[in-house]
């Protein structure tokens, strides 16, 4: 950890002129609660304990130090301020089986929201909170757990303590969450790589807000659109158009943030689909004025923003033979819909089309590593078994006959395995939905990324950091299931009971259009 951070962090430096709390720093409490949750997917309601199974709960410096991107640039930015105390409530860290887990229960909410706002008591006075949520995060009988987020902290704090958020581009949000908090920041590019630059413009958020030189004003509005999360990769137009403007919006006027929620759709809660935040300094004409046009932009792009079609696997087989007869390698698979990550009709169509050198990361299939683990296996050892298919979306397991390369550690999971087989094929096997964004992550015993031609990773657009956009792949397809289900850019076909598709486009006509 840097020597400045470390000393922001476990010092209290009283300067003179300042106006915290306690006469001395501006004392601001940070939290993490993230999830993006996928109601539809398999295996039940998450418990409290299944937070914990990755890792423990994060307490007091280590939501500073080790809370990831967002609080890293919150953390970073808030260095260049003498003034800023930063004060860490125990916050929950990961959820098993990330965002294919389904809803969160009440329980578990309550649990940690209970156990922030107690440390939040102890801490008073404070002049600040900072909340480094999501905005999918979906709980049974929470209608809007990080509105309900920032209502609680809000009870606690006062009306008058500024309270910032910063969310992930997915996020289902409306006005309430802006009803409790003064300030939204949410990522502009997905993949994300600019966590950690909300979290910054968070941190300089408050401290205007608390040194008296910012006084949020807000409008929210929402488009009434909802689309697949493959569609809203801002590599292309238009949703890289859409983030375009809301950035023109943010230079051409005076201390202006326009954030925008794309939405996520596997979450069946009231507030999903696409929704615009604006804050401007005490000026509310100019924040309805940039939240009008950018609910009557995305609306005129509506139709491609929400719409869009791919090759199902035998037709991406063919097209894959043919880069590699070209000498288009590598060549890197987006397995976009697969949600819980079991699916097995791309091996299925790949092997039956003689594609050799491929590396599939990774087929979830708890039961075979549970099977792998009780008889000790090893490197080396040989493996006849099933992968894959254990829910609807998956299709049938799949069995493959090859020889272990690998059993261990992997990807955040205490035991997976790797298993080579047929012509210099190779599969991950993990526990739950695992999504890779960089090839070198591959690299583990003696398996080398580089033997390899062809890579199927589970991911809508996150791999694109490092299989596209580092120019490591030639060749980039997409793919899409072999039928609607989860994941699939098919939202019709999912058992909505909080969410009425006939009030949002492509499905229907939103109020007022």
């Amino acid at each position: 950890m840097p020597l400045r951070r470390l000393a922001l962090l476990t010092l209290s430096i009283a300067l003179p002129g300042c106006t915290g709390a306690r006469g001395d720093d501006y004392r601001v409490a940070v939290i993490k609660f993230q999830q993006e949750t996928c109601t539809f997917c398999p295996g039940g309601d998450a418990p409290t304990e299944d937070w914990t199974r990755l890792g423990p709960l994060l307490v007091a410096d280590q939501v500073l130090t080790e809370g990831g991107g967002y609080i890293d640039g919150f953390v970073e930015q808030a260095e260049d301020y003498a003034d800023m105390e930063l004060i860490g409530l125990t916050s929950p860290d990961n959820l098993f089986g990330g965002s294919s887990r389904s809803w969160s229960t009440q329980e578990s909410f309550e649990v940690f929201l209970s156990g922030m706002l107690a440390d939040l008591e102890e801490a008073l006075p404070v002049d600040g909170v900072y909340l480094a949520l999501h905005g999918a995060l979906a709980v049974r009988g929470v209608p809007r757990p990080e509105a309900e987020i920032a209502r609680r902290f809000r009870e606690v704090v006062g009306p008058d303590v500024p309270i910032a958020g910063t969310f992930d581009l997915h996020g289902n949000e409306d006005e309430q969450f802006l009803e409790h908090a003064d300030f939204a920041f949410v990522t502009k590019r997905f993949p994300h790589y600019d966590d950690g630059l909300q979290g910054a413009r968070a941190a300089r958020a408050l401290h205007r807000a608390m040194t008296g030189t910012y006084r949020s004003t807000t409008a929210t509005r929402k488009p009434g659109i909802i689309t697949p999360t493959v569609l809203q990769w801002t590599g292309a137009a238009p949703a890289s158009e859409i983030m375009e403007r809301a950035r023109r919006w943010e230079v051409r006027e005076t201390d202006v943030f326009v954030s925008v929620f794309f939405g996520f759709p596997w979450s069946d809660v009231p507030d999903v689909g696409a929704t615009v935040h604006v804050m401007t300094n005490d000026d509310q004409a100019l924040a309805d004025a940039i939240a009008d046009d950018m609910n009557d932009y995305m609306w005129r792009v509506r139709e491609p923003f929400a719409n869009g079609g791919f090759s199902r696997p035998d037709a991406a087989a063919r097209t894959v033979r043919d880069a590699i007869a070209a000498g288009q390698v590598p060549v890197a698979i987006g397995d976009y819909s697969d949600r819980p990550g079991d699916a097995t009709h791309i091996t299925r169509a790949f092997d039956a089309a003689g594609i050799s050198n491929v590396l599939y990361g990774a087929i979830s299939s708890p039961a075979t590593l549970d099977a792998l683990q009780a008889a000790g296996a090893a490197a080396g050892d040989e493996f006849d078994g099933e992968i894959g298919g254990y829910t609807a979306s998956g299709g049938d397991p799949y069995r493959i006959r090859g020889t272990i390369a690998y059993v261990g550690p992997w990807a955040g999971y205490q035991y997976t395995a790797a298993v080579a087989y047929g012509d210099g094929n190779l599969v991950f096997i993990v526990p739950a939905y695992t999504q890779i964004m960089y090839p070198d992550r591959f690299a583990i015993g003696d398996i080398d990324p580089a033997d390899y031609e062809v890579f199927v990773v589970k991911s809508r657009a996150h791999f694109r950091r490092g299989f596209d956009e580092t120019g490591f792949a030639k060749t980039i397809i997409i793919v899409e299931a072999t039928g609607p289900f989860i994941g699939t850019t098919f939202l019709d076909a999912l058992p909505y009971e909080n969410v009425d598709l006939s009030s949002l486009y492509p499905y229907g006509t939103p109020d007022g259009r």
